[in-house]
């Protein structure tokens, strides 16, 4: 499926779970200040690392998503290239911080 030109996964039915669910979808999509504003929404959200995985596995240039801006993801996708499969890597992570 494809919304504009963002290609989105099959399984997109976090997105109804989401804390933004309510809020204005072009609140997502500032810049400078006002994103490190916009992430504090995505805190406490039930399917963050979805929604973050959701924007790594398909290269969404624009907007926070997961509780990450556009530079913030780029940087990542940057330092792991090999990355097919981000849902399984954020899983992996989520376990390994509450475990420590």
């Amino acid at each position: 499926m494809t919304i504009g030109a963002i290609p989105i996964t099959e399984d997109s039915s976090w997105a109804t779970r989401g804390a933004c669910v309510t809020m204005d979808p072009d609140g997502f999509f500032v810049q400078g200040a006002e994103q490190h504003a916009v992430k504090t929404a995505c805190g406490a959200c039930p399917v963050r690392t979805e929604c973050l995985a959701d924007a790594l596995d398909n290269r969404v240039d624009f907007g926070v998503w997961g509780g990450m801006t556009e530079r913030e993801r780029r940087r990542l996708l940057r330092r792991n290239p090999d990355v097919s499969d981000w849902s399984s890597v954020l899983r992996r992570a989520t376990q390994e911080a509450v475990g420590s």
